[in-house]
């Protein structure tokens, strides 16, 4: 199938964000100036398609903004089974862990703006039950930067169903390192955030994320739980013993808590995404409206891990660190973003004003799907296809402790 590619100045027109079928169309900018390398382009473009016919995805929705310049394209397919349906600019994806990044840290960092929590408290002052084996000790500040000393993820043997039963399960979970000695990436910090969040806010996660920063961001696909008349649009993900997974989260550990975890659940967009990613270059405003305090973005996306680590991370983002992959050769320390296994990712650049995106169901249909080379490559050519920026002469940024390989 032929790839679909917009370019449109300020945002992106409204028949590409609802459903209606698209045609082959590229539209060049009207200034003077190119903001963005066609050659560079067209590499993005070959590379999606490549991994496409790879079988490393079925399809995606990519795209790179920079300064109101926003260059849209579309590949492949939706779903291959039951049936083949074409991809959409409009369809929805399971984010999968960036459910961390766009619900559960800023729901996190909004509370601690609006002094209803503290960043360096102890957990247990909000979670009694989290205690004992030293985890009075854990603080908030460690769970979003991963360095509470938690395993990876919940045990999924012997089999356990329902929300509450899931935080008393990482309530009980022994820590595995001293709190804020080690990094180590897990499922079971955000668990505890977002029931963080239910207990200091008087309100589910979802309805916290939705009234707090979705709604007021006009981020209208984007939420837990989809409804089954979204489902049409809805990239099905894994063929699991009782069907195709399509409009359910795929992570396990959050399918059994019901569709609503602070790890994962979360359904959105490309054009969501983007308004998102937009409101944290403007630092927490988006179209006259404030979301968020400039100090808080500030504070989400800066460097929380301590100095002597092998690892830089945000409050939920990743900065430099072995998943930095997105950021590929080129985007500066200072850049932020995360991604999802089911095959999304972004990243964001403050220094050129700059952020990529791609969504993706690369566990469709079987969970073969690979996108970990194709997020390198993107990362590099997104830098690569904005004229006219220096990413090597950013003033006072420090060199990467995790370098993307080529």
């Amino acid at each position: 199938m032929c790839p679909r590619f917009f370019h449109h100045r300020f945002s992106l027109p409204q028949f590409l964000l609802r459903g209606v079928p698209t045609v082959l169309l590229f539209a060049v900018s009207h200034l003077a100036a190119q903001p963005f390398e066609p050659s560079k382009l067209g590499e993005i473009s070959s590379a999606i398609t490549d991994a496409i016919e790879a079988n490393r995805l079925p399809g995606a929705v990519f795209l790179l903004e920079r300064e109101g310049e926003t260059v849209l394209q579309i590949h492949g397919r939706r779903a291959v089974e039951p049936e083949s349906e074409e991809m959409t600019a409009d369809t929805i994806f399971d984010a999968a862990s960036l459910t961390k990044v766009m619900a559960t840290a800023p729901s996190v960092a909004l509370l601690i703006e609006r002094e209803e929590i503290g960043l360096d408290q102890p957990v247990a002052r909000h979670i009694a039950e989290f205690s004992g084996d030293g985890k009075e000790l854990v603080t908030i500040r460690q769970l979003l930067n991963h360095t509470s000393g938690l395993r990876p993820g919940l045990p999924l043997s012997p089999a356990w169903s329902g929300y509450d039963r899931a935080i008393e399960l990482a309530c009980a979970e022994s820590l595995q390192t001293e709190p804020g000695t080690v990094f180590r990436y897990s499922d079971i910090n955000f668990i505890l955030l977002g029931e963080i969040v239910r207990r200091v806010s008087g309100r589910p996660l979802p309805e916290f994320a939705r009234s707090e920063i979705y709604e007021p961001l006009g981020m209208a696909d984007t939420g837990f739980k989809p409804a089954k008349e979204l489902l049409p649009r809805i990239a099905p993900t894994q063929r699991t013993r009782d069907g195709m997974l399509r409009g359910e989260v795929h992570d396990p550990t959050a399918r059994a808590m019901g569709g609503v975890a602070g790890h994962a659940g979360l359904f959105t967009t490309a054009a969501d995404l983007a308004r998102y990613a937009r409101m944290l270059l403007n630092r927490g405003e988006l179209d006259g409206k404030r979301v968020m305090a400039a100090a808080t973005v500030d504070l989400m996306t800066s460097v929380s891990t301590p100095e002597d680590f092998a690892v830089r991370r945000g409050l939920g983002w990743d900065i430099d660190s072995p998943f930095s992959r997105p950021r590929g050769q080129w985007f500066p320390i200072g850049s932020f973003g995360h991604t999802g296994w089911t095959g999304t990712c972004v990243w964001i650049d403050p220094h050129s004003q700059t952020f990529w995106l791609l969504l993706s169901n690369r566990v469709h249909p079987d969970g073969s799907g690979n996108v970990l080379a194709l997020h390198r490559r993107l990362g590099t050519l997104a830098a690569e296809a904005v004229a006219g920026f220096d990413f090597a002469g950013v003033e006072n940024a420090p060199e990467p402790l995790h370098p993307v390989e080529p």
